[in-house]
């Protein structure tokens, strides 16, 4: 199948190389773009842990002036691939939720069941989930630092408009609510085209703008994560 890929970069060509091994032909069209923001506050501590919710938050954290203050806390992570962006930015004592973000909160309210250190919370600026607001309701302290920002993109690559328009597209992958309304946004002088393809997507809140769209070929993934979200994509013959 020839598969459009809508992710981030550099999340983004790690996916069409998992797509190319399995016989597909890719096109990128990242729908944002992952600027860290170096000068992000945040209080001067103790902490109890870091909470790393995406590798973009861990890449970010990785170029911030006071890394080194946090690299002998624990890193908890809400995945496999978060952990591994944990671990290449040098923390050492890294958990994963292995899942998404409920299993996170069940982690994180186990593991620091009362603790009085805030646990801190490297985010982006624009959040699906209320990491705070959850913990809160558990009596866990977190303190959030804003440290990267995701800026849409204004238009399709051409080629890909092409492709759009000629119906040279089988399907799109999409990771994020955010990704999905850029991606139509860009689209919105060939709407019909950019819906036709099937379009697989991270979770229902991912989803959700295609549905409202009128897009008839819809398919989430059973988890949210890549994994599951490849799994869906079946390899050409």
């Amino acid at each position: 199948m020839r598969l459009l890929v809508t992710r981030p970069e550099p999340d983004g060509e790690h996916t069409a190389e998992l797509l190319c091994a399995q016989g597909h032909e890719v096109m990128l069209a990242p729908m944002l773009r992952i600027e860290a923001i170096p000068d992000a506050e945040f209080g001067a501590g103790p902490w109890a842990a870091v909470l790393i919710t995406s590798a973009n938050g861990a890449r970010a954290m990785a170029r911030h002036p006071r890394l080194g203050e946090l690299l002998a806390l624990p890193a908890v992570t809400v995945g496999s691939r978060s952990a591994g962006a944990a671990h290449a930015a040098g923390f050492t004592n890294v958990e994963s939720a292995g899942g998404d973000g409920e299993d996170l909160v069940r982690l994180v309210a186990r593991r620091f069941a009362g603790t009085t250190k805030p646990l801190l919370y490297p985010a982006g600026e624009d959040r699906a989930r209320n990491l705070f607001g959850d913990l809160s309701r558990h009596g866990i302290p977190v303190e959030t630092a804003v440290v990267y920002r995701a800026v849409k993109a204004v238009q399709l690559p051409a080629d890909v408009e092409t492709a759009l328009r000629d119906g040279r597209i089988d399907g799109v992958i999409h990771f994020s609510q955010r990704s999905v309304e850029t991606y139509l946004e860009c689209a919105r002088q060939l709407r019909q085209q950019a819906l036709a393809p099937v379009h697989y997507c991270l979770s229902e809140r991912a989803a959700g703008p295609l549905r409202s769209a009128g897009a008839q070929k819809i398919v989430v993934a059973s988890h949210p994560d890549e994994a599951a979200l490849l799994a869906l994509v079946t390899p050409r013959p």
